[in-house]
């Protein structure tokens, strides 16, 4: 423990009646900061210390050569910031260059950031250097991990199996968000999808490392019917705790929900062609351009390449759409040349893969001959090319379970109950010429019990042991 040499806080009183050196005159050190160190010294606690007074106690316990004192008070007021106080402690640690405490006040507006977006009393005084500081401290905590949310019956393809027409909360049983565990080759439970939150026919996305979840098939009403949702919500993995957003303006459901440049685009849903943007400073939904007519996107994929939103699949069949934020407006694309169902759409490296279910029809199908192939697109070159040859089940994913991809680390992980599997693109440096060389699946293992789909998605976790392994840790 450290100790304050020299100070008594018995003798302290008997100097202020005797003329002796009071706290009050210890150079640089205030009266408050000084009992509170006297404390810390013959306690071990530091007791008082708030969000007014810490920056005056971890400013004397440096000039009094107390380290330990000086991090225990900041470590004391850490869970006391709040929106309304961190950049009142943030300035007071920059005026008196109080690195412990400005980094202090910096990890809470990061662990806290869509808040502090919207604060103009806190966004808005900070500098640019600070706001992209805070963001990058947020996307660069922790580590990526590859996740998978599961969401109910309704979240399925065509073909699966037959889902519950009214909604009903049994279908919440396996609402729920796990991570893969790479060294234990298996899925662990994170969090449960909120109360209020539409386990099937949602969209979901990660915008600022937050999951965001939006739309889907809400509970039947008193007319016993099933109706599509508005509900948006969004799980913080830095503080573990999910949090309502601005409702949708339109109830969706098997919508795509879309991160790109800073906002969130909710794309179309059943019968529906409409479009609309999500600013999360300004926590507000906007209409942008509709898909195009004759668009009618029901199960469809979409991506971002590029900063722009491309849809295909589903009822668009093999047409590739292409969506231009900065003009507002939909083009056509070169189409696959696949004629198989899509099983899933995903970017990386600036091509698009698209995985399909080769002899997913028919005599094939039921025959067991059902595989996949995948083909990619090169967003600038504007061309298709084959990227695998196809596999059979043996080899990889199948059209017998429904399954979604997502990339992460420069790897494309394709997801289903039966299992995992990580498919590495070949690097071979085309920009749009065929390819048919090097990529190719790699089977993790790791199936997974739950009921409907699961969506794959990347997320970055805190270093400390999500709540399923702190009992364990």
């Amino acid at each position: 423990m450290e100790h304050a040499v020299g100070l008594n806080p018995g003798a302290a009183g008997e100097g202020e009646s005797e003329g002796a050196a009071s706290p009050a005159q210890t150079p640089g050190v205030s009266l408050t900061a000084l009992r509170l160190l006297l404390a810390d010294a013959y306690s071990g606690r530091m007791a008082g210390v708030r969000p007014d007074n810490v920056a005056e106690v971890v400013a004397g316990a440096r000039r009094l050569q107390l380290p330990g004192a000086a991090q225990r008070a900041t470590d004391a007021v850490g869970p006391q910031l709040s929106l309304a106080n961190c950049y009142e402690v943030l300035s007071a640690a920059k005026r008196q260059r109080l690195n412990e405490l400005r980094d202090a006040a910096y990890c809470f507006m990061s662990d806290h950031y869509l808040e502090v977006l919207r604060e103009p009393a806190v966004f808005g005084r900070l500098s640019g250097a600070e706001r992209d500081l805070l963001l990058r401290r947020r996307l660069r905590a922790g580590r990526a991990h590859l996740l998978a949310a599961a969401l109910g019956p309704a979240g399925e393809r065509a073909g699966s199996r037959p889902q519950s027409p009214s909604g009903d909360a049994d279908a919440r049983g396996d609402a729920a968000v796990y991570y893969f565990h790479a060294a234990a080759g298996e899925w662990r439970e994170l969090t449960r999808l909120p109360e209020g939150a539409p386990a099937r026919g949602c969209g979901l996305c990660v915008l600022y490392n937050y999951l965001f979840v939006a739309g889907g098939v809400a509970p039947a009403g008193p007319d016993g019917r099933a109706r599509p949702s508005d509900q948006v919500f969004c799980y913080n993995p830095a503080t573990d705790s999910w949090s309502a957003v601005r409702p949708l303006r339109q109830a969706r459901s098997q919508l795509r929900l879309l991160a790109l440049d800073g906002h969130l685009y909710a794309v179309g849903g059943e019968c529906l062609l409409s479009v609309e943007r999500y600013d999360p400073r300004a926590d507000r939904w906007a209409p942008v351009a509709p898909l195009p007519r004759g668009a009618f996107a029901v199960a469809h994929e979409a991506t971002t390449c590029h900063g722009e939103i491309y849809v295909s699949g589903g009822s668009l069949f093999y047409r590739l759409l292409k969506y231009d934020p900065r003009r507002d407006e939909w083009q056509e694309c070169p189409c696959s040349s696949s004629r198989e169902r899509s099983a899933d759409m995903v970017a990386l490296d600036g091509f698009i893969y698209r995985f399909d279910l080769s002899g997913s029809r028919g005599e094939a199908q039921a025959a067991g001959l059902s595989g996949v192939s995948v083909s990619r697109y090169h967003c600038l070159a504007k061309q298709w090319s084959p990227c695998a040859a196809p596999l059979r089940p043996s080899g990889g994913p199948t059209g017998l379970q429904p399954f979604r991809c997502a990339a992460l680390d420069g790897a494309i992980y394709c997801v289903s109950r039966a299992g995992t599997w990580r498919f590495q693109p070949a690097r071979d440096g085309e920009t749009g010429g065929d390819s048919d060389q090097g990529g190719g699946f790699e089977a993790l293992g790791a199936p997974l019990d739950v009921r409907g789909v699961l969506i794959p998605f990347a997320l970055s976790l805190p270093e400390k042991p999500p709540r399923g392994e702190q009992g364990a840790a």
